[in-house]
């Protein structure tokens, strides 16, 4: 069997501790690292934990579940793969940080793999999936780590909630039915809906806005059937350099609680343009929270209708 071993690495404007630190927390990921959509904890045991991983690779959504063992002292996370998606066979690797100096640290990101049947052209697909990702994962890294303090104000998260007096499946169908919307949502014009892996979701709609006016979204969506289903917008409104989120449904005494949360990022560059020379990041974080809100209330609120009706 081949196996293949390749590095990649840059050098960050960050101290070591604190590109290791957001390796390290997993929830951070999917604001990170541009691939990944949603990362989850299967257990944790120390040093040790197994985290399942969904991300785009070549353009196709797939997920794995990762071994990782965090060794905080000497700054190194090493990964491997429990079970791969073809043409992976195996996979695994090892971040390393160094520092460089009290401001300024190397990150290093070894991999090694091998093609299932040894195919040449699995390999190959491999070869570019492990180079685009790495350079992405590594280029996104140096660009989050160092504007970390500068964005800290630019990305925030929200959260709204609706009590229904029905079931969790019902309500979970109703969302997780995304292909209806255009059917059961007046703000949704047309929908386009995929789910080549089960669990695994492609959606992009037109929405209409208050204005009238349509907006083209993207996202891909994963599915944990009758309690959650977590996002990530690929294709962004001009307001926002990232849009992540999840649907929750929580059994209560008197029926379920439905919960839209939304973590965003301000795109500073559009905010006079698409609200005008006056406007600040507060206006955009307002103008923004508002506009996903109002989706969310509106989405929430309508499988309560679908939800009590069967209840």
């Amino acid at each position: 069997m081949t196996t293949r071993e390749v590095e990649h690495e840059i050098t960050v404007a960050a101290p070591a501790e604190a590109v290791y630190r957001l390796i390290a927390e997993v929830q951070n990921w999917p604001r990170i690292f541009p691939p990944t959509i949603y990362v989850d904890h299967v257990e944790q045991d120390g040093d040790t934990e197994r985290i399942r991983i969904w991300a785009t690779a070549n353009g196709e959504a797939k997920n794995w579940t990762s071994r990782r063992i965090l060794d905080r002292e000497n700054l190194r996370i090493e990964f491997r793969q429990e079970v791969s998606t073809p043409p992976v066979a195996a996979m695994g690797g090892t971040w390393i940080i160094e520092s460089l100096s009290a401001t300024e640290s190397r990150v290093r990101l070894l991999h090694d793999y091998r093609a299932v049947d040894d195919d040449p052209e699995g390999l190959a697909w491999i070869d570019e999936a492990v180079d685009r990702n790495s350079r992405s994962e590594l280029a996104a890294l140096k660009k989050n780590v160092e504007l970390a303090h500068a964005a800290e104000d630019l990305t925030f998260s929200f959260e709204d909630t609706v009590h229904i007096a029905g079931s969790a499946k019902d309500v979970y169908d109703f969302i997780n039915e995304a292909d209806r919307w255009s059917e059961r949502l007046p703000h949704v014009a047309t929908v386009r809906l995929t789910e080549d892996t089960p669990g695994l979701q492609t959606l992009e709609m037109d929405t209409r806005a208050k204005d009238g006016s349509t907006h083209t979204t993207k996202s891909y969506r994963v599915t944990f059937p009758h309690r959650r289903i977590a996002y990530k917008q690929v294709t962004l409104p001009a307001l926002m350099t990232l849009h992540t989120g999840y649907w929750t449904f929580a059994d209560t005494e008197t029926g379920v609680a439905a919960s839209s949360q939304h973590t965003v990022t301000i795109n500073t560059a559009n905010i006079a343009r698409i609200l005008g020379e006056d406007a600040t990041v507060e206006d955009a974080r307002t103008f923004v929270r508002d506009a996903l809100s109002t989706n969310s209330r509106a989405t929430l609120g309508h499988a309560k209708d679908y939800a009590e009706a069967r209840a």
